[in-house]
């Protein structure tokens, strides 16, 4: 009787120290994107161990460790200046390529800020493609404020650095 009591014992012991064990989360995410479809669109990480899925008539929404591979313009673009913007790759690890399209003359310039609003780097745009060095910066977000001469703001991209 009492080897039974002990065998029952060491499963419940050996049940609760194997759950404890078993609900850390583990994510190493080399890459991902998207992948679209008839059926719909699905975003994905390399490297993402589990995930799970809730859907009903309205939707659906997908939980689990992703990162984003989107450019986000931040805030409202009102410009009357008729300047194209755009930045690539992002996320990124080594630099980022701000490219401008514009008929016009007038001095632009970049404001590289962190997550805390402390500026990391800044500098007047002087060809169509600027390339910015993130090589020395942290992991982490980073906003990229784009104006005319460091006054008029026309457009902030939202950058992910990681390595």
């Amino acid at each position: 009787m009492k080897t039974i009591k002990q065998t029952y014992f060491s499963i419940i012991l050996a049940y609760l120290f194997c759950s404890v064990a078993l609900h850390a989360q583990e994510s190493i995410n080399n890459s991902g994107g998207n992948a679209n479809g008839i059926g719909g669109t699905v975003s994905y990480s390399i490297g993402q161990v589990a995930f799970t899925t809730i859907s009903n008539n309205n939707g659906s929404v997908a939980q689990g460790v992703q990162q984003a591979y989107e450019i986000f313009t931040i805030g409202i673009h009102e410009d009357s200046t008729n300047i194209q913007l755009s930045t690539y790759p992002n996320p990124t690890s080594d630099f980022v390529l701000l490219e401008v399209v514009s008929d016009s003359n007038q001095k632009l310039t970049y404001q590289l800020l962190d997550a805390n609003g402390k500026e990391v780097g800044n500098n007047v745009i002087a060809t169509n493609q600027t390339l910015i060095p993130m090589e020395k910066l942290e992991n982490g977000t980073y906003f990229l404020n784009v104006s005319i001469d460091f006054k008029k703001q026309l457009q902030t991209f939202k950058i992910i650095k990681h390595n």
